[in-house]
């Protein structure tokens, strides 16, 4: 696998209720402010936000998929939550890679996901191992 600083890659996901729903059953986090309407209607925000860490976890997907990809494991991740994100709020994960250590098979990548109109809504740092190459490849 070769990789180059400034490389990056994206995807996109518009969030639903339904994500809303089974992400609160996943995680157990049932916050009122992520699930009860009329709750959330009273706060400063004046409807339901995501889990932060819904939005997250399309880096997850991102990383692991897409760049550095299949076989490569997180090794740390900072979070940055900017703005928050509503149901039907399109969200673009995108992450560059800004370090390289090939003696220790580390690739650093600058993380971030972005509102439909480009408000960032989270930034981060991610860490991620590389696999060894298969020589037989």
């Amino acid at each position: 696998m070769q990789f180059t600083i400034g490389q990056s890659a994206h995807f996109s996901r518009t969030i639903t209720e339904t994500d809303f729903v089974m992400f609160a059953g996943l995680s157990g986090d049932y916050n009122p402010i992520h699930v009860d309407k009329e709750y959330a209607t009273q706060t400063f925000f004046g409807e339901r936000i995501s889990h932060g860490l819904l939005t997250a976890s399309f880096l997850s997907r991102l990383l692991g998929m897409l760049l550095p990809g299949p076989g490569s494991v997180y090794i740390s991740q900072t979070l940055h939550f900017t703005k928050p994100v509503f149901i039907g709020d399109t969200i673009t994960a995108h992450a560059e890679v800004v370090q390289i250590n090939e003696n220790n098979r580390l690739i650093t990548l600058q993380t971030t996901c972005a509102k439909q109109h480009g408000d960032i809504v989270l930034d981060g740092e991610g860490v991620m191992k590389l696999p060894k190459e298969d020589p037989e490849r």
